[in-house]
């Protein structure tokens, strides 16, 4: 008689085991790709790129989450977050020369402890963004022994591209992220899932991602140029070196430098056509670090030292 008790408790056990649907413990359902991302990494040129410059401005947190633990004049962690992650992509793709303006006063102090004052170097473009979305979520069902909880976060970033010299923004983009983890358990077998923080952060990182492919495909549509530095024996100085993606045998033309005129309909300025002087190609190589430049001769054309202030450099496309 006992025996056939305890095997009535243990067809119950199994019973109940067996109507319980336990989720996996611990399972990430989305998180970012790795920097830089596959994406990114599809539209990387097979041959080196002449490198823009580019800097990072102004990145802002426009939700409120978190905004209310700020104190007056401490920054955003949400949008520096956002912000570096931006950064690291894009000096990751090896395509730009990524100037850092978001900690300039921690630079210039730098350069006053060296005794030397700091030479800051103008951008080819501008990038500006704001973290415009961002929440998370708790989700969670309990059942006859078992239960299970969702946690998710999601975050929109938008970024827009501006012209330094205009002021005028000629692109903007934005990318999405959401991520999720879940947990569960069954007769107190399992795994609880506790607050999990990382969640923000793979957010951002999905959301930056998701727009990093964009601003770098319309960032290889700017123009490169370059300066003159200096014109002796029919051999061309100029700005920029190997580091900037010049290659030994590379050709450019020398234009003069446009018109500058203000438009009537817009009234923004507008730079009209130069007129092509020269065409040069690169034999050497000079200078070291940041601050390097190449020794070009003239292949056709002519350019004479005194047009040197009045000339541009360019690449041709």
């Amino acid at each position: 008689m006992r025996i056939q008790v305890v095997g009535v408790i243990a067809l119950c056990a199994v019973g109940l085991t067996a109507c319980a649907t336990p989720q996996e413990p611990l399972k990430p359902i989305a998180a970012p790709p790795p920097a830089p991302a596959a994406r990114e990494q599809a539209f990387l040129p097979s041959q080196p790129t002449l490198k823009r410059k580019i800097a990072i401005g102004r990145f802002s947190n426009s939700t409120n989450y978190g905004r209310a633990l700020l104190m007056d004049g401490q920054k955003d962690p949400l949008a520096e977050q956002a912000s570096d992650m931006l950064m690291t992509r894009l000096v990751n793709t090896g395509q730009f020369i990524v100037l850092e303006r978001g900690d300039l006063d921690a630079v210039k102090a730098e350069a006053q402890i060296s005794g030397r004052a700091p030479q800051l170097v103008s951008a080819d473009a501008l990038i500006v963004g704001s973290v415009t979305q961002f929440g998370r979520q708790t989700e969670g069902q309990v059942g006859f022994l078992s239960s299970t909880k969702k946690q998710s976060a999601s975050a929109t970033v938008e970024v827009r591209l501006v012209d330094p010299r205009s002021g005028i923004a000629f692109f903007s983009t934005s990318g999405t992220g959401i991520a999720e983890v879940e947990a569960g358990e069954v007769a107190g077998f399992g795994s609880r899932a506790a607050y999990d923080s990382t969640l923000t952060d793979k957010a951002i990182g999905a959301a930056i991602s998701d727009l990093t492919t964009n601003v770098i495909q319309k960032l290889r549509e700017r123009p490169w140029t370059t300066d003159i530095l200096d014109v002796t024996d029919g051999q061309v100085q100029i700005s920029g070196g190997s580091r900037q993606g010049i290659k030994l045998g590379d050709e450019f033309v020398v234009e003069t430098k446009g018109k500058t005129v203000t438009s009537g309909q817009t009234g923004l300025p507008m730079i009209l056509p130069g007129t092509q002087v020269a065409r040069i190609k690169v034999v050497a190589f000079f200078g070291d670090g940041d601050a390097e430049g190449s020794t070009a001769q003239i292949v056709s054309g002519s350019v004479s030292p005194a047009q040197r202030v009045s000339l541009v450099v360019k690449e041709i496309r």
